[in-house]
């Protein structure tokens, strides 16, 4: 996996993204980490969840995370972020 995580959003899609791939199901995620599936609904979803909940789920994916340095965003991850703001500035 090679996605960068900006967000929490960025962080739901890619997980989603990867439990599909694997062809991982909600439930069985939910059981090896000791979560419900409405925590793993709201992680996939980008959407608050603890810190520890977080690490049960990446643990019961077989994933861990890595922290580097961020760099400046691409061009396309700025279109993306301020598109929805065109509107503002009439």
């Amino acid at each position: 996996m090679e996605d960068i995580i900006r967000s929490s959003l960025d962080l739901g899609a890619a997980l989603k993204g990867l439990r599909r791939e694997r062809k991982l199901k909600a439930i069985d995620i939910a059981e090896h980490s000791g979560r419900s599936r409405d925590v793993l609904n709201r992680l996939e979803k980008g959407q608050d969840v603890t810190v520890h909940s977080l690490f049960d789920i990446l643990r019961a994916m077989g994933l861990c995370l890595r922290i580097e340095n961020a760099g400046m965003p691409t061009l396309e991850e700025m279109q993306a972020r301020f598109a929805n703001n065109d509107d503002d500035a009439a």
